[in-house]
């Protein structure tokens, strides 16, 4: 058994291990699904731009994978803490490897917390276009989580406190989340604001994620894709370089 395919499983395993975790991180999306979709409901209706929650629930379901994901970079330096880091990297495999098990455990956990997500939004009120794009969604939601948690871990591997990571996310993955377009539509924004929109790569995950279920996007299939996929091969080719050189 391959020490990649360990370290996805023990990722996963200790996600489902610990239900009082699932259940506590699904308080967020929910708050925000509930609050902002049923409170903002009839602005944006009045706005002429239809049901809130249909705009919205996309949104929060990649909220959700993107918190999950980045703060799995916490796992690593639990790891580096109690000495677990350090019996895994005498293994005789690349440590690119060890990094790539990690990274596909933790995008894997967030990408399962964004279907509970889906399904709470389904059961809220959400519906979706067409079954048939469910793949692509499913594949948006997937590339956003591995993007993510490879920042997460590029970041992991860079500090030794668990403090110093969570203040450093907290600069992050807020403005990450709040100008991704996920509360509000792109156009008719100020260009500063749009401009910046369109350099934060959850934009694009979130968009195609729309375009995928309800059929409303900004900038088309090809293109979100291509940035995701762009953005994910650069971290993860950051991450692993970042996680050459820690000293466990």
């Amino acid at each position: 058994m391959s020490t990649m395919y360990i370290l996805w499983l023990r990722q996963v395993k200790k996600y489902f291990r610990t239900p009082s975790r699932i259940i506590g991180s699904l308080g967020q999306p929910l708050l925000f699904l509930l609050v902002f979709g049923f409170g903002f409901a009839s602005i944006y209706q009045k706005a002429g731009q239809g049901d809130y929650i249909q705009f919205l629930a996309p949104g929060i379901i990649m909220m959700s994978v993107l918190f999950t994901a980045v703060f799995s970079g916490i796992d690593l330096i639990w790891d580096r803490q109690f000495g677990f880091l350090k019996e895994t990297m005498v293994a005789p495999v690349p440590r690119w490897q060890i990094m790539l098990g990690k990274t596909l455990g933790g995008a894997t956990v967030a990408s399962f917390q964004g279907i509970i997500v889906f399904v709470m939004s389904l059961i809220i009120g959400f519906k979706i276009d067409s079954l048939l794009m469910l793949p692509v969604a499913a594949l948006f939601v997937f590339l956003v989580a591995l993007l993510f948690t490879a920042l997460g871990i590029a970041i992991a591997s860079m500090l030794e406190d668990m403090q110093g990571f969570q203040l450093i996310m907290n600069f992050l993955v807020m403005p990450i989340f709040f100008l991704s377009g996920s509360l509000f539509p792109l156009q008719g924004l100020p260009q500063a604001l749009a401009v910046i929109t369109r350099l934060d790569p959850l934009t694009y995950g979130i968009d195609g994620l729309r375009q995928s279920l309800i059929g409303a996007g900004t900038f088309g299939l090809p293109l979100d894709l291509l940035v995701v996929v762009v953005i994910a091969s650069i971290l993860l080719g950051v991450g692993s370089y970042l996680f050459e050189r820690i000293q466990a």
